[in-house]
């Protein structure tokens, strides 16, 4: 079986959730012995010449691949990575507009167009959690025969990572850890920041500074000495595994998360999650993390405390530990080739 992946061409900038997924999806699959190979625009055509094609991401940054793959009568899959905090009905309310509008004018287009049209195009279409899930089938219409829900999954190097290391290095231990770009609204970094203002305890948020918004993250944070910003770790890295096995509790207070890959990685290491409710993250964490508002720095606040709080204990890591790997992920993701094919 050959398969060929792809997604958005500036993944390799992002270095953000997609990116690993792809990659940790096709090293597991090639254990299974499936032959991948990753999509290079200045490649030869032949990377076509596949038994399925499996596109990351449905947007405005992979429809015109996708537009392009369909009439070669390749299979394909998609992985959309969608999610928004509005309604199924709103989502259908704007595509009715948008295809009213296009009978009128060309050249009519919404981001949930977009995405409808490749999920459309699509074979399978597989998103990470059962809330995703139902915005695709109900927002979107797309049939729920097409979808499967194939999890995020999470490297298990991070169960054993060194929190010695870390601790040498920057000089802490047993703190408030966050990963993920730091400027992005989605990611709602300022506002931690801003929760952690009256909590007396050191914290530490690692991720790649992002325009005017990043500079202001870091201009707030530095005005808290429990606060030390680390401008990114590469997902392999042994010190990402060590700042893991040293924190405390990880807090990853976004506006949505599908389901956040830094929060399994920081749950397989032990640490105490506090996450946002939205995105499916139920799904993986159940009734074994602190929920908060994020919308709300008074309730971050609280939901830090709380964790900071507990006693630790292992059902979580062992949850994740179970459910979550990537091998677990790539077997899911071959029982729907197989499927197809």
């Amino acid at each position: 079986m050959k398969i060929t992946m792809a997604c958005y061409q500036s993944v390799s900038l992002i270095h953000g959730g997609p990116r690993v997924q792809i990659l940790k999806t096709k090293s597991e699959l090639e254990k299974l012995g499936v032959d991948v190979v990753l999509f290079q625009p200045w490649g030869p055509s032949s990377q076509t010449q596949c038994d399925i094609f499996h596109l990351f991401s449905a947007n405005l940054g992979t429809f015109h691949l996708a537009r392009n793959i369909e009439p070669l009568g390749t299979p394909l899959v998609t992985s959309p990575i969608f999610f928004t905090q509005r309604s199924a009905r709103s989502i259908r309310l704007t595509l009715a507009i948008e295809h009213t509008l296009k009978h009128l004018r060309t050249g009519i287009w919404t981001d949930y167009g977009f995405t409808e049209q490749i999920c459309k195009w699509s074979r399978a279409v597989l998103p990470n959690t059962a809330d995703e899930s139902r915005l695709i089938e109900l927002g979107l219409n797309i049939p729920a025969e097409k979808i499967s829900v194939i999890p995020n999954g999470v490297d298990p190097r991070f169960e054993f990572g060194n929190a010695d290391l870390f601790k040498k290095k920057y000089g802490v231990e047993r703190f408030i850890l966050n990963v993920g770009h730091i400027g992005p609204a989605r990611k709602n970094v300022l506002s931690l920041i801003r929760a952690l203002r009256t909590i007396d305890y050191p914290a530490v948020i690692i991720g790649k500074i992002i325009g005017k918004d990043g500079e202001r993250c870091v201009k707030e944070a530095a005005e808290n000495k429990n606060i030390l910003i680390i401008p990114g770790l590469e997902n392999e890295s042994e010190m990402l595994a060590s700042a893991y096995a040293a924190c405390d509790a990880f807090v990853l207070p976004s506006l949505f998360e599908t389901p956040g890959i830094a929060a399994l990685e920081a749950a397989l290491a032990g640490a105490k999650i506090v996450i946002t409710p939205h995105g499916g993250t139920r799904d993986y964490f159940g009734t074994m993390v602190q929920y908060v508002d994020p919308h709300s720095v008074d309730l971050i606040r609280v939901g830090i405390l709380a964790a900071l709080n507990e006693h630790r204990n292992d059902d979580l890591r062992r949850h994740i530990k179970k459910e979550y790997l990537w091998s677990k992920v790539a077997e899911k993701t071959l029982a729907v080739y197989k499927k197809i094919l």
